[in-house]
């Protein structure tokens, strides 16, 4: 009777696309985060394998944005915005708030090439750049609805989460970071249902 059973666990793992992860505990006992964002595998810009929603999201307070390292349009501006508010969130950053720079070009945007571009806005522990493979990057991107065929086509979008929450909110990018601060602040500080 084992036998049959651990045959098909077999065939499941098998069958898993590359870079995806087996699930560790079963759906029904999930998050629905979990089970719509997955465990898809990133690289961070110091080459570390980081799991999508059990290493980047789970439990977290986040701000994303998207950008490419050849851009020299709104990426800049607004990893610079990024800067600002790693300054203004001090010592919460990496602790309570976590920035997440998604490349939208993963097939030139390697870990080295992130690190240097992370390099230049001075980005501290707590503020993440990730790429990796085109088929990993782009399932991350298409759950988000940032996916785009051309990296000139991204949006100027920043995604803003609270997990514990549950709340969630978009905000443009390219705004003064005076307008956007107070956005953040919103899902930052969110008390959920403490209220």
């Amino acid at each position: 009777m084992r036998k049959t059973l651990a045959l098909p666990v077999l065939v499941l793992l098998a069958a898993l696309p590359a870079g995806a992860q087996a699930p560790a505990e079963p759906p029904a006992a999930q998050s629905p985060a979990q089970r719509y964002f997955g465990d898809t595998v990133l690289v961070d810009q110091d080459g570390r394998e980081v799991r999508f929603y059990s290493d980047l999201l789970q439990g977290k307070i986040f701000v994303m944005d998207f950008i490419y390292t050849r851009c020299v349009g709104p990426c800049p501006i607004l990893s610079g915005t990024f800067a600002k508010l790693q300054e203004r969130l001090g010592d919460r950053l990496g602790k309570d708030v976590f920035l997440l720079s998604f490349s939208v070009d993963p097939e030139y945007d390697t870990p080295a090439r992130l690190k240097e571009y992370a390099g230049r806005f001075h980005a501290r522990p707590g503020w993440s750049f990730l790429t990796g493979s085109r088929q990993n990057v782009e399932t991350v991107l298409r759950k988000l609805g940032q996916w785009v065929d051309s990296p000139e086509q991204h949006q100027t979008l920043f995604i803003l989460g609270n997990e514990h929450t549950g709340l969630w909110k978009k905000a443009f990018g390219l705004a003064k970071p005076e307008d956007l601060f107070p956005v953040i602040d919103t899902v930052v500080d969110d008390p959920g249902s403490a209220q």
